[in-house]
């Protein structure tokens, strides 16, 4: 088993050192312990290689005393950059390609930004790997629009890494934790790149949500269609949509999908997908999804199945009472948190809706993340 080199300090894997069978057979403990009022819980399926998964890797940019440049990650619940070369659940490309964008920094003078005293042009650095389509997405994340000799930076990298399909600068005014800022600008190729999940192609910007790990994402994605039953007539709602990966999916067993999100970058992005994989019943809505169902049950519209992929904090209670007044047959739920889950579950119990059973996936091997899809009914 490999063993990395600064998991003491960066803290980012919890389960260091821990077998990865063991570590599935806690994961799979975990969300039973929480589940098991509701439902029952299938075992976990677990990856067939857990090492450099993650298709996005985010390093931010700082200096060591000498003024030397560094990158790597924060150190937990702190602003002190750990320095990584590499890490073993990043995809190893990304990885090259911060280094080589380290080595560049000091023949072009390009000086890493300073939190202290707000100096220095580069902060953060994400890259974006589709598995699938093989295209790789750079974003330079500035302190400031002014980048001197850009083109020659960006030829100069590109010539390290013809592997590269697109360059974009993102400015990021001082005083944020956000790593991205609201003013973009593509340096090289079309801004954005595609991959694709489940046979569909997903365009991915800079600012879109897209899962991390696209080999584990089919199975879960997969496994909440089959849950949804779907004959080809069912209305389903997709909320907390994103880009439309799970409605888009969905389309092709169902009647009639809406997805509702809102993101306005994320919406764009799922317009554009459905155009762009020539699905015609599919319609996408900038909304707060509860509010949605809300204007949806007055209009007297019921959809059958409601697909739902909230953030890890969970669903609200106003959420959960509009969709139990628009009474759907089928709710799928997928979770990145079971603790919220269960709390959630528990509500839609007394709502009249019943968990037929829970599948967790492993989708972040080190860490002590796990995903769960939960099918239920109403009684």
């Amino acid at each position: 088993m490999e063993r990395c080199p600064v998991y003491k300090k960066c803290g980012g894997c919890d389960f260091q050192g821990v077998p990865y069978e063991e570590q599935l057979k806690i994961k799979e403990t975990q969300v039973r312990q929480l589940l098991a009022p509701f439902c029952k819980v299938h075992p976990i399926a677990g990856m067939k290689n857990p090492y450099h998964y993650r298709n996005k890797v985010h390093a931010v940019f700082s200096h060591d005393k000498k003024g030397n440049a560094v990158s790597g990650v924060y150190q937990k619940g702190t602003h002190i950059v750990v320095p990584v070369e590499r890490c073993m659940i990043e995809d190893e490309k990304a990885d090259e390609i911060i280094g080589s964008i380290r080595g560049l920094l000091k023949s072009f003078k390009i000086r890493t930004y300073d939190e202290d005293t707000g100096y220095g042009l580069l902060r953060h650095v994400l890259v974006r790997r589709g598995f699938a389509s093989g295209e790789i997405l750079v974003v330079l994340v500035t302190a400031s629009p002014v980048f001197p000799s850009k083109n020659n930076f960006v030829k100069a990298l590109r010539k390290l890494h013809p592997e590269i399909t697109t360059i974009v600068q993102n400015v990021n005014g001082r005083g944020t934790s956000m790593v991205l800022g609201n003013q973009e600008k593509t340096l090289y190729g079309k801004g954005y790149i595609e991959d694709i999940l489940c046979g569909y192609t997903f365009r991915i910007s800079p600012k879109s949500f897209y899962q991390v790990n696209p080999a584990q994402t089919e199975i879960l994605y997969k496994k909440a269609i089959k849950l949804a039953g779907l004959t080809g007539k069912e209305l389903v709602l997709d909320a907390y949509c994103g880009i439309g990966t799970i409605g888009l999916i969905a389309s092709r067993g169902a009647g009639q999908v809406i997805g509702v999100e809102l993101n306005r970058d994320a919406v764009r992005d799922a317009v554009a997908n459905a155009k762009r994989n020539q699905v015609k019943n599919v319609r996408f809505y900038c909304a707060d999804a509860g509010k949605f169902m809300v204007d949806m049950a007055a209009d007297g519209v019921k959809a059958d199945v409601v697909f739902m992929d909230p953030p890890r904090s969970g669903s609200d209670v106003t959420f959960l009472d509009c969709l139990a007044k628009m009474a759907p047959k089928r709710v799928v739920y997928i979770s990145c948190e079971p603790e919220s889950l269960a709390r959630d579950l528990k509500y839609l119990k007394k709502k009249g809706y019943q968990a037929e059973g829970a599948w967790p996936v492993d989708m972040f091997g080190w860490t002590g993340c796990v995903e769960t899809v939960v099918m239920l009914s109403r009684k």
